[in-house]
């Protein structure tokens, strides 16, 4: 027994004919939506929205940037100098001998370095000693020591300056760092602040980062390095 289709009918003769039951309401409202494609305030808050929390949340805890108003860091880094900093560490990573750490105020350093500071509390030194170690120099022209052994700092502290201008010796206590600049004779660092609370040590809950590199003005863009193989020959110091 045969049983008759008009569908079946028309493909018999040969025809291809648009189905009328396609048509109608849902072919219509395909045809709308797809006429309605243009950006609305949605989009608007997708592609403009997204992009803009993601550089706030970057800003806020990944980088930081900074105005390098003093030549306490010269040659590493010159005055109008622009640098940005991690803020991973030490929060995520370790801190090391030889990075370059941005810090606040621990302790009225600024009165004595009135134009050493990035602007608000904070300023930029190197890290030379970490806890437990001893940091020492004998005086012109002698090299400073860390844990009994000399470091060759030629590599970053500017030439003609001696390591340090007169003798010292500081033991860093747990939870603490030593800083000293780069320029030593223009630089009022952990050496010049030993009576103060801190015995001239920076708190590492301070630290609020790490530079990474100078980005204005155009010819002074480059990395800062730490220089971490200066330290490779000292051995660990002891918080005992």
């Amino acid at each position: 027994m045969l049983l008759y289709s008009p569908m079946f009918d028309r493909y018999d003769e040969g025809h291809c004919v648009r189905d009328a039951t396609i048509e109608g309401p849902n072919m219509r409202h395909a045809e709308n939506r797809d006429a309605d494609n243009g950006f609305n305030w949605r989009d608007t808050l997708i592609w403009c929205g997204i992009p803009v929390a993601i550089v706030l949340l970057v800003r806020m805890f990944l980088i930081g940037f900074y105005v390098i108003p003093s030549g306490s860091m010269m040659d590493t880094i010159e005055p109008g100098d622009r640098v940005i900093t991690s803020k991973l560490t030490p929060k995520v990573f370790p801190l090391q001998r030889g990075d370059i750490v941005v810090f606040k105020d621990p302790d009225h350093w600024l009165q004595e370095e009135n134009s050493g500071h990035l602007g608000g509390d904070y300023l930029i030194k190197r890290l030379i000693g970490l806890p437990g170690d001893t940091v020492a120099c004998e005086g012109p022209g002698k090299p400073i020591t860390i844990n009994g052994v000399a470091i060759d700092e030629s590599s970053y502290i500017r030439p003609g300056v001696d390591p340090s201008s007169f003798a010292f010796k500081v033991k860093v206590t747990a939870g603490h760092i030593f800083v000293l600049g780069d320029n030593r004779a223009n630089s009022a660092d952990s050496r010049y602040h030993q009576d103060d609370s801190s015995h001239g040590l920076v708190p590492i809950s301070d630290v609020v980062g790490v530079g990474l590199a100078t980005y204005w003005p155009l010819n002074r863009i480059g990395l800062l390095s730490a220089h971490h193989d200066v330290f490779k020959d000292v051995p660990e110091g002891s918080t005992d």
